[in-house]
């Protein structure tokens, strides 16, 4: 079975870097707040689990509600819908491994309508470890009951992909100028693989 693992932020959603282009701005915008280390600070900590979502935004005296405000300003990466389509139409399954806040990050994933594509995600505010490290391949390897020289992952963090390699799954660095076309064709050869 090939399975293809998809970084979320600056592969299938636009924002490469959410904390800086859309987070920050967003807080500064409805509180006036630009203590732009205090927002990175809180944002890794639930990110990992540790802080949950609903304090995240009362620390910087916003409603919970604007939770939904700010997630609706993401948006797909050109490409990723048709990806996604592309291995479900192949039926080669695809994981979504992030670190994100996990609420986030599943509100997301159904909003922009991608959840009816993946087999799984891990998201590391869930399961409390964040990429690089070593643990989240190890906890998304059990999860998707892979082999790890079935696995394909695309991130658009070298450190991502390097820690990824370093344990022995094949890797992309995606770039958006390249778009997803390795992923595209990988696919298409484990299908011809699996077929034989």
């Amino acid at each position: 079975m090939s399975c293809l693992v998809l970084d979320a932020m600056g592969v299938i959603f636009k924002s490469a870097d959410d904390v800086a282009e859309l987070l920050i701005p967003f807080i500064s915008e409805k509180t006036g707040s630009s203590d732009e280390e205090a927002i990175q600070s809180a944002y890794i900590d639930a990110s990992l689990g540790k802080l949950d979502p609903d304090e995240f935004w009362v620390y910087f005296n916003m409603p919970p509600e604007s939770e939904d405000n700010y997630l609706s300003r993401h948006s797909l990466n050109p490409g990723a819908l048709e990806l996604l389509a592309f291995a479900k139409e192949k039926k080669a399954p695809v994981w979504c491994l992030s670190n994100d806040v996990g609420r986030w990050s599943n509100k997301l994933r159904s909003n922009l309508g991608i959840e009816e594509y993946l087999a799984g995600s891990v998201i590391s505010g869930d399961v409390g470890v964040r990429k690089p490290d070593r643990k989240i391949y190890e906890i998304l390897i059990e999860h998707s009951g892979c082999k790890i020289d079935e696995l394909l992952f695309v991130d658009d963090r070298e450190k991502n992909v390097i820690a990824a390699r370093d344990i022995g799954i094949e890797t992309v660095l995606y770039k958006p100028e390249e778009g997803f076309s390795y992923a595209k064709s990988w696919i298409s050869r484990g299908v011809i693989r699996l077929d034989k």
